[in-house]
């Protein structure tokens, strides 16, 4: 049975549907406090994390836990829980850190659940401006706010020369390599949010995302959602997102091959 044959879907909609009116809650209830931020590079960088970074994680283990006890987990922060399962749950406690630092709502909680390593269900939920993003099959995603439920949908008929284009690099791309695409750089005129873009896309608010190294976590919950919205997504090279790394997810096929072509001379 492939991951494509998944059928399944309303048992784990319903639980992460649950789950992300819980995470909201236990966000106001618990969290919404000053914190400390400690750098896990010590001293080789800057990758930050703070305490509910880990408390979300261990909030989310223990609810698949009680739900489903034997599956795999893959969290950002407290690793790897393996078992004989072909069902894995993906976990980034919170993406965009930085934003959670700074006061910047755009932070969110990204669960995915992979069947046989195929992201088969994405949860993007976004505590702070109560809104959250979900996949109902592979063909039906949903975005939540303000009580109400709205049916994602990218924006197909978009040309590339009206095509809205978010990027952030990350620090990955050098100005050198920069440099080599100056076609790319005219056309980000958006600003980027980590996965809340992505999730824009969904809506149809913007029609190219870029984004350089992408880790697992970043990427798995938001192919589902994106797929399921319509959206054209891969790696840069044009290879399978669930690699992770540089993604672009575009609205159609055309504008996503016609953005593949002027982002290759970085990869040079």
């Amino acid at each position: 049975m492939s991951a494509t044959k998944f059928k399944n879907y309303r048992l784990y909609y319903n639980f992460l549907n649950a789950l992300a009116k819980e995470l909201t809650k236990f966000y106001y209830k618990k969290l919404n406090r000053s914190f400390r931020v400690i750098n896990k590079s010590k001293g080789k960088g800057y990758d930050p994390v703070t305490q509910a970074d880990r408390e979300f994680e261990k909030f989310i283990r223990l609810r698949i836990k009680r739900r489903f006890s034997n599956h795999q987990v893959i969290g950002e922060e407290f690793g790897y829980k393996k078992t004989k399962s072909d069902y894995t749950w993906v976990l980034d406690p919170i993406d965009g850190t930085r934003s959670f630092i700074t006061g910047n709502p755009t932070w969110g909680n990204l669960i995915s659940l992979n069947y046989k390593g195929r992201p088969v269900m994405g949860l993007a939920n976004f505590p702070k401006l109560n809104k959250y993003y979900l996949n109902y099959s592979n063909k039906k995603a949903y975005v939540f706010e303000k009580g109400k439920k709205k049916k994602l949908s990218v924006n197909k008929k978009t040309t590339f020369a009206q095509a809205k284009v978010s990027g952030a690099f990350h620090g990955w791309l050098s100005l050198n390599k920069q440099k080599k695409i100056p076609k790319v750089l005219k056309l980000m005129q958006f600003p980027c949010f980590d996965a809340l873009t992505y999730c824009h896309l969904c809506e149809g608010r913007i029609d190219i995302v870029l984004q350089c190294i992408n880790k697992i976590w970043d990427i798995h919950p938001i192919i589902p959602i994106a797929k399921a919205s319509g959206g054209i997504i891969s790696t840069w090279k044009n290879e399978d997102a669930v690699k992770a790394g540089n993604i672009i997810l575009s609205s159609n096929n055309t504008i996503h091959g016609k953005m593949l072509k002027l982002l290759k001379p970085a990869l040079k």
